[in-house]
């Protein structure tokens, strides 16, 4: 098989899901709280089920300290390790079964319901790739997680560029098929993977809303971070976001409003929306640390407080919130 045939199949086994209008990208006012008037629609995929890790791949620099705020939402998303003190983050996560129990009221999925755990974690802290990364470069290091079961998570420092972020995405999720040793007889893997930037230098008005003034529109003081840093906790955010999405439309025909090249997933239907009484501009009627002064919707693992995105509830076909 001659190189040309070797690339062009390998092309085909991405399938990319552009987020440029279902994340957290364009944060202006008049795409706050959105209000999806249909139940997301599902397109009889496959959705991520039984037991999948969560693998982090850190590239550049990040303090220790930060890197604990991700690890810990992830183990908080875990039924087997919840919070104690509710509205918790798996509660919120637990909307995202409503989708399977849809699926298989509908006897087009069989699969066990979606558990995740953290699974490794990869540093690259010599910026290996430079700088500047492309959309196959994000896919390269997405590819040092696990190969199958598996959801590899990307998550860019600061001072890193990506092609898109803070113009129209925040962060992006998709899937790639493995192959290993270039054997194309050999059994391949299909993996999700996810993007996100931290903001925190780039454009925090764009991707760590409420936590930072917004690009535009009224210009309310914005909410402390419920952990002290707003590039990370704006990560958080958008990886809810992306998390949700990638468990209940991972391949790009699971459940989603509108187009597969521009979708509006479980999410990415809510954007703004974290709280009841949320209007554009402003996220809801969240809790408030005593102490500290920050706001927040959920607690998670370690004592951890963090703020979740409201997710489109299905059987009942608006955004749900947990407080």
């Amino acid at each position: 098989m001659s190189c040309l045939n070797t690339m062009v199949l390998l092309q085909l086994f991405v399938v990319l899901i552009s987020l440029s209008t279902v994340t957290f990208a364009t944060r202006t006012l008049n795409e706050l709280v959105e209000d999806p008037t249909n139940q997301l629609q599902y397109h009889n995929g496959p959705l991520l089920a039984g037991k999948i890790s969560v693998n982090l791949i850190w590239y550049g620099k990040f303090k220790p300290s930060q890197r604990a705020i991700i690890s810990d939402f992830i183990t908080s998303l875990s039924s087997s390790s919840p919070s104690s003190i509710q509205p918790s983050v798996s509660t919120w996560w637990k909307t995202t079964e409503k989708y399977y129990n849809l699926a298989k009221s509908n006897k087009r999925f069989t699969n066990p319901p979606l558990s995740l755990k953290l699974g490794k974690q990869v540093l690259d802290t010599s910026y290996s790739l430079g700088t500047k990364l492309s959309q196959k470069q994000i896919i390269s290091l997405a590819s040092k997680g696990e190969d199958r079961n598996a959801i590899n998570v990307v998550l860019t420092a600061s001072d890193v560029v990506v092609p898109g972020f803070c113009s129209n995405r925040c962060g992006s999720h998709g899937s790639f098929s493995s192959i290993k040793n270039g054997n194309l007889k050999a059994k391949n893997y299909k993996f999700a993977y996810i993007w996100v930037g931290n903001s925190e230098t780039q454009c925090p008005g764009y991707c760590a809303w409420p936590f930072h003034q917004p690009i535009y529109g009224p210009q309310a003081a914005p909410l402390v971070a419920p952990n002290n840093d707003v590039g990370m906790d704006g990560m958080v955010i958008n990886l809810a976001s992306l998390l949700a999405g990638t468990a209940t439309n991972p391949f790009g025909n699971g459940y989603y409003q509108g187009t597969a090249e521009a979708p509006l997933e479980a999410a990415s239907a809510c954007t703004g929306v974290y709280a009841k009484g949320a209007y554009p501009g402003y996220a809801g009627d969240l809790l408030v640390d005593a102490t500290t002064g920050a706001s927040y919707n959920a607690h998670g693992a370690n004592g951890r407080k963090y703020l979740v995105p409201a997710l489109f509830d299905p059987a009942t076909s608006v955004c749900s919130t947990i407080v």
